[in-house]
């Protein structure tokens, strides 16, 4: 096995900046409708088009790793999305911006298939069962740890400056985050015999689908349906953070969010580790999220809605450390690539149905009948844990 400290430090490098860039997109994203002037059933289909489109390029991402290892199709995932965030400032100026947008995001959810699918198989090739969760956790935080920075980042530079100007600034960083991954990432994964494997396999098997279908709910509430909302939230709300319009408060928001994430996935995954069974660490995040979501269904000031995100941030990333590990823990090392690609679809299903359900539904029903319904979302995973895993001396089943 490689020494693992010095590949989960260069990933954690390479993933920073790419979280920077992807970061310092999403406060304006939501935003499109009033900026370009595009409904709000069109803006969830430009949020949710790189999960779309991550959907068909999961799998082949998957099994693209099986066949020939991490290294390469990490970098070229990088590139390709330095330059659909190039796309996002070339859509400003274009005629039909729209389409610009909703192709550069189509561009991006393929290279971060890549990405996601190759950071992951990485921390899981290089770690054992009692150092797993650490493992990825760093790795997961190390992306996390990036996105808040580029959210934060995003909302005062559109703000101060310009869109344009804190596209530009993605755009470098995802640049950045290619350069080191080509000069400091090794090959990690070596597999079965690589003809066997073909483009569309995913992988079926009972812990996969089950872990899969957590993640899909999670995106779903956290992703999918706060992010998407939080920036027209706030200003219904007239919620700001010093001084700055909706899109810097949403983006500070967010990026709370985020940061907290991160931490509990560097503890959750710890965590998870040194205990006989990481289902329990699991319930535990999963109740803190439906706490938190409760307290934003019904937040009406500044301190109410930090607590929530604090809170949703918290089980958000305090599940996500130990559910990977658990994946990779219950996955034959040749079938690697193809459980976290075919665990990102459910992820990415879920993340992408979230905008496009919650935006047109707020115009009918409100705020706080969305963010109550995405509290449940947590209790249910817990349930299917309970049906997929178990909860026996070392959560595992087969």
């Amino acid at each position: 096995m490689p020494d693992s400290r010095p590949i989960v430090v260069a990933v954690i490098a390479a993933t920073f900046f790419a979280g920077f860039g992807g970061g310092v997109v999403f406060p304006i994203l939501p935003n499109l409708g009033t900026v370009l002037g595009i409904s709000p059933f069109l803006v969830g289909l430009i949020l949710s088009a790189n999960r779309f489109t991550r959907l068909f390029a999961n799998a082949p991402a998957g099994s693209l790793i099986d066949r020939i290892g991490t290294r390469t199709p990490l970098i070229v995932g990088l590139f390709v999305e330095a330059l659909a965030t190039l796309g996002y400032v070339v859509a400003l100026g274009a005629p039909l911006p729209e389409a610009w947008f909703l192709g550069a995001r189509i561009v991006w959810g393929i290279g971060s298939a890549l990405v996601f699918a190759t950071a992951y198989t990485i921390a899981a090739d290089v770690s054992t069962d009692r150092s797993r969760g650490a493992s990825i956790g760093v790795i997961r935080g190390g992306i996390m740890l990036g996105f808040p920075a580029g959210l934060v980042v995003g909302g005062i530079v559109s703000d101060l400056f310009s869109i344009t100007i804190a596209f530009v600034v993605a755009a470098a960083f995802a640049l950045v985050a290619g350069v080191v991954a080509y000069g400091l990432v090794p090959e990690t994964h070596v597999s079965e015999r690589r003809s066997t494997i073909k483009p569309w396999e995913i992988d079926t098997t009972r812990p996969t689908v089950t872990v899969g279908l957590v993640n899909f709910g999670l995106f779903f509430a956290y992703l999918g349906a706060l992010f998407a909302t939080l920036v027209l939230f706030v200003d219904a709300k007239d919620i700001l953070v010093f001084g700055y319009g909706p899109q810097g408060t949403s983006g500070f928001l967010m990026g709370l969010t985020v940061l907290t994430a991160a931490i509990t996935t560097l503890g959750g995954g710890k965590l998870s580790d040194v205990r006989d069974s990481r289902i329990p660490v699991l319930f535990a995040f999963l109740v803190v999220s439906f706490v938190g979501f409760v307290l934003l269904a019904f937040a009406e000031s500044l301190l109410h809605l930090v607590t929530a995100c604090l809170l949703i941030g918290a089980g958000q990333g305090g599940t996500s450390g130990p559910l990977v590990a658990l994946l990779a823990d219950l996955t034959p090392d040749e079938r690697m690539g193809r459980a976290m690609g075919t665990n990102n679809v459910f992820g990415d299903l879920g993340g992408g149905l979230g905008p496009v359900l919650s935006l047109p539904l707020i115009d009918v029903v409100g705020y706080t009948p969305i963010y109550a319904a995405c509290a449940v979302i947590p209790l249910l995973g817990g349930l299917t844990l309970l049906w997929g895993v178990g909860a026996g001396s070392d959560g595992i089943a087969t």
